[in-house]
């Protein structure tokens, strides 16, 4: 799938935007909105998700990279506000080899507290505990 591609049969996760059964949405803008993650890492992880169906990070329209710029800066000031973490961890995982799950972009902030792992060193290169994509099918 590209960036043409349809959801399947129309139930992609993340182009439901306004489920509250499936989406808690922190705020939307024109093209880009952000939610929570339904299996948090740690406590405030959000997603900043492009609300056209589109795979690829490196398939966005300049507009959309531009509001996920903003908008990823605005999350992490609720962020601040709300919970005052220590760090974050921003990441993409780039197609299934790198561990995506649902085929819709989606970038992961995720609020980095100290002592929340015994050694951060290298930080995205380890997975945080808790987080086995086998926890996330129950």
């Amino acid at each position: 799938m590209g960036s043409e591609a349809e959801p399947p049969t129309g139930k992609c996760l993340f182009c439901q935007i306004h489920d509250p059964d499936v989406n808690e949405l922190m705020f939307e803008g024109e093209e880009v909105y952000v939610r929570w993650d339904n299996y948090p890492a740690a406590k405030g992880h959000a997603e900043v998700v492009p609300k056209r169906h589109v795979e690829s990070y490196f398939e966005l329209t300049p507009s959309e990279y531009a509001e996920v710029y903003v908008l990823i800066k605005r999350a992490k000031q609720r962020l601040e506000d709300e919970l005052q973490p220590d760090g974050y961890t921003i990441g993409v995982n780039e197609g299934r080899a790198a561990g995506r799950t649902v085929d819709h972009l989606h970038l992961h902030l995720i609020p980095r507290y100290d002592g929340d792992v015994e050694d951060p060193r290298g930080g995205i290169r380890h997975v945080l505990p808790g987080t086995s994509p086998d926890e996330w099918l129950s």
